[in-house]
């Protein structure tokens, strides 16, 4: 049986477009996924990044859900530091009794931004000591079993929405396990612990509540066409404009940068080590994206395949995922 597919919406912003563009892609892009058969679609919580545009996660979660059927939708994830339990579980019990069966909440210990944002969210960096108590009394709630006397979320949906545990570290990992909740590691953009955190959960995972076995979603980066060619000038197009993004927010900051200097960029130790982040990305047509999934899916023992598909473009974008389920999910 082939290896489960979904997506992460980064829900970006393209040069030239609006926030309302973005929002429009992302519907279209879900349609995409819910035709060609992947199991879900999530949405990262980001804030201050002028190119993401899904920062009030759950409102758009919420409004691709009135655009679609039946696809899963959720949140990859929710930065729980940045929230108090109670209030995403008012959010997500009330997507979940609109959309029964069909909503997700992964959870997150990072910030998701900078410091001088933190501040501005009004937390600040000792609100992630907390997490492994946070995801506990969100679950209550969630269950209609809250851990604070006197105090539920309302709605609670009748139905429960299952709890994801993302990460990029050994933490991330040892919580998920100890826990008994699905691991989600994020390899497309934070690839170096992954082998071992795989290890770590598979080895420490306790059945629960909600799952009685380890199971384990891997990011990718994806750049499907039709030939080779084409998938490699959409990953150029998309990692430069990455390398750009990344450099205006550093310490340098501001102005334009040719092609040719991005390159440069890119060639130095700097922009080697952030090209370094997406390793995990497969390239090509679509037998070379089948070879590359399949392969990384069988390294790390993957049950879900999470695929990032950067295309500046929406069109190609879309194309990128059909193509991916069609060399994918035909297999089986």
């Amino acid at each position: 049986m082939p290896v489960a597919l979904s997506i992460l919406d980064l829900a970006p912003i393209a040069p030239g477009r609006s926030a309302r563009d973005s929002f429009a892609a992302s519907v279209e892009l879900a349609r995409a996924a819910e035709r060609s058969g992947y199991e879900r679609v999530w949405y990262a919580e980001h804030h201050n990044m002028p190119t993401i545009a899904s920062s009030a996660t759950s409102l758009l979660i919420g409004h691709v859900a009135e655009h679609t059927d039946t696809i899963r939708l959720g949140a990859g994830g929710i930065m729980l530091p940045n929230h108090s339990p109670l209030v995403i579980a008012e959010q997500f019990g009330t997507l979940e009794t609109l959309f029964p069966g069909r909503i997700d909440l992964g959870l997150g210990r990072a910030p998701g931004t900078d410091r001088q944002t933190m501040r501005a969210i009004r937390r600040d960096a000792t609100s992630s000591d907390t997490f492994p108590e946070d995801v506990l009394e969100l679950q209550g709630y969630l269950r209609g079993h809250s851990l604070i006397e006197g105090v539920q979320a309302v709605p609670t949906a009748p139905t429960e929405v299952p709890l994801y545990l993302l990460g990029s570290s050994l933490f991330g990992a040892q919580l998920a396990a100890r826990l008994g909740l699905p691991y989600a590691f994020a390899s497309h953009f934070a690839p170096d612990a992954l082998h071992e955190a795989v290890a770590v959960y598979r080895e420490q995972f306790r059945p629960s509540e909600q799952l009685a076995e380890p199971y384990l979603i891997a990011g990718v980066n994806v750049f499907a066409a039709e030939d080779h060619e084409t998938a490699d000038a959409q990953r150029r197009i998309a990692y430069r404009n990455r390398a750009r993004a990344f450099i205006k927010r550093g310490p340098a900051g501001g102005g334009d940068f040719t092609d040719e200097e991005i390159d440069a960029f890119l060639a130095s130790p700097a922009g080697e080590q952030l090209s370094a982040m997406t390793r995990y990305t497969a390239v090509g047509d679509p037998g070379e994206v089948r070879a590359f999934l399949e392969s990384f899916a069988a390294a790390i023992g993957a049950d879900e395949l999470i695929t990032a598909h950067h295309a500046e473009d929406t069109a190609d974008r879309i194309r990128s995922v059909e193509l991916t389920a069609k060399a994918v999910l035909a297999q089986g």
